[in-house]
């Protein structure tokens, strides 16, 4: 069972995620924000995380940043209200693997999820 992590500081979203994925055999764990995030990182260790961009406090720029020196190889697919080509870009140059928008295509988003997930699998 995969283990997914879903970080917003929106409880509605992060249930909503929770339930479908749960729903999809994932082993999911919540956090709503930046510090709990980390905490949770450090000790699940999951394949995935699902990533809110905009959040009070840290923000979703620099929980990416340190995700990726706790575990490269994560995966993280960033997520955000606002479109904003030039965020998108460094989220992926920072090694996001992908940036989705809200309200969520939840098929698309398994679909990408999926990928990712096989690529990491190997």
């Amino acid at each position: 069972m995969e283990k997914i992590l879903v970080v917003d500081d929106e409880v509605q979203v992060v249930e909503t995620l929770k339930e479908f994925l749960s729903a999809k055999d994932y082993e999911v764990h919540t956090a709503t924000n930046g510090l709990e995030a980390l905490e949770i990182m450090q000790k699940v260790k999951p394949r995935l995380v699902l990533l809110d961009i905009i959040m009070p406090g840290m923000g979703g720029i620099d929980i990416l940043k340190e995700m990726k020196k706790i575990d490269p190889h994560v995966g993280v697919i960033m997520a955000t209200a606002v479109v904003d080509e030039e965020i998108a870009k460094r989220t992926l140059q920072l090694g996001a693997y992908d940036y989705i928008t809200k309200p969520f295509n939840l098929d698309y988003l398994e679909t990408v999820m999926m990928v990712k997930i096989a690529e990491l699998t190997g």
